[in-house]
């Protein structure tokens, strides 16, 4: 795993495109805070730039350093929600400008991963997960169900899980609001 990681953090250093296996499903991923690298994802999957992406970080502290602030009711459902778990915050920060969605808006998932963990870990910025299929596709539960023409757009496929046959579901997406006030957009 360890060099499988050395391997994604040097492209996405440069700025390159990736494909790996995540908590959820399968994803493809840049550096969240590299504006040309968003755009690529949004050109690769055919997606309209106004639908904004997700971020993974690697523990619940790092979310303060993207949002301007952290309804008390995100830290609750963090606190005891088991399962990958999507949350949407207002006030996007510190992100490539291109990835909010058009309100401010950034879902960020806190990856326990032990992947996606180490990945964002070793580079020190969150990277944007958004599902590795053409949009309006089915999303890849496993490596197999990935469309090889998008595979090729990418500048590396991570070599990690391929084989696995667990076929993952994508987390649950829930917006937080201040007052306490949440909004479940996906079970």
């Amino acid at each position: 795993m360890r060099d499988e990681i050395r391997k994604c953090v040097g492209i996405l250093r440069e700025g390159g495109i990736i494909v790996y296996p995540t908590d959820t499903i399968w994803g493809i991923g840049c550096d969240a805070t590299n504006r040309d690298a968003v755009n690529r994802i949004y050109t690769i999957k055919e997606r309209d730039p106004s639908k904004s992406m997700l971020i993974l970080v690697d523990q619940p502290g790092r979310i303060t350093g993207y949002v301007l602030e952290v309804p008390g009711i995100a830290w609750e459902l963090l606190e005891v929600n088991p399962e990958p778990m999507t949350l949407i915050y207002p006030g996007a920060k510190n992100l490539a400008e291109n990835l909010p969605a058009e309100d401010g808006s950034i879902g960020i998932r806190v990856t326990e991963d032990p992947f996606c963990s180490n990945l964002v870990r070793q580079l020190g910025k969150p990277i944007v997960s958004t599902s590795a299929n053409f949009s309006g596709a089915p999303a890849p539960a496993l490596f197999e169900e990935i469309d090889e023409e998008l595979l090729e757009r990418t500048d590396y496929v991570a070599d990690w899980r391929r084989e696995e046959q667990i076929a993952r579901k994508p987390s649950s997406v829930i917006r937080v609001g201040p007052g306490g006030r949440i909004e479940v957009i996906r079970k």
